[in-house]
């Protein structure tokens, strides 16, 4: 996958605290990523300044992308490195969008997958959980899996 990157100044606090790139929290990293409940036991986590670097393996495609967006997604954190993952079973990647200010799932949908294709949120909802609780609760900045269809 390589290099992604993201809005260092948006995003989530760690437990609510740190939010200095410099004091970006590799613990409170790995057990926000191991609370999702996926199947990241043996993903490593490692910051380098600003950039979070993913080493390990993973099942899927699928559980690299939500790895991404989860610690992507955290205050201080400029970009996140997987040259290190090995992925057990490929598969096709998502594209990755960045929610701007009055985007709503919906209309993420429709630009994505194409006019009268709004209904869809629902698939851009279910690639984003458990990192999404609630399809109204994105912020601009946020960064989002964009499943084929």
């Amino acid at each position: 996958m390589g290099f992604f990157s993201f809005i260092k100044d948006v995003g989530e606090k760690i437990f609510g605290g740190k939010a200095d790139a410099a004091e970006i929290d590799v613990q409170g990293l790995k057990k926000d990523l191991d609370d999702l409940g996926l199947d990241t036991k043996d993903i490593s986590v490692e910051v380098d300044g600003d950039n979070v670097i993913l080493k390990g393996k993973t099942k899927d495609q699928e559980t690299l992308e939500k790895a991404v967006l989860e610690v992507g997604n955290k205050l201080g954190v400029a970009g996140v490195k997987t040259d290190e993952v090995t992925v057990t079973t490929s598969g096709k990647e998502s594209q990755f969008y960045e929610v701007k200010k009055g985007d709503t799932l919906w209309k993420i949908a429709e630009e994505c997958y194409g006019k009268g294709k709004g209904a869809q949120y629902n698939v851009i909802f279910e690639a984003n959980k458990p990192m999404l609780k609630h399809p109204d609760k994105i912020y601009p900045g946020q960064k989002l899996r964009i499943p084929p269809l």
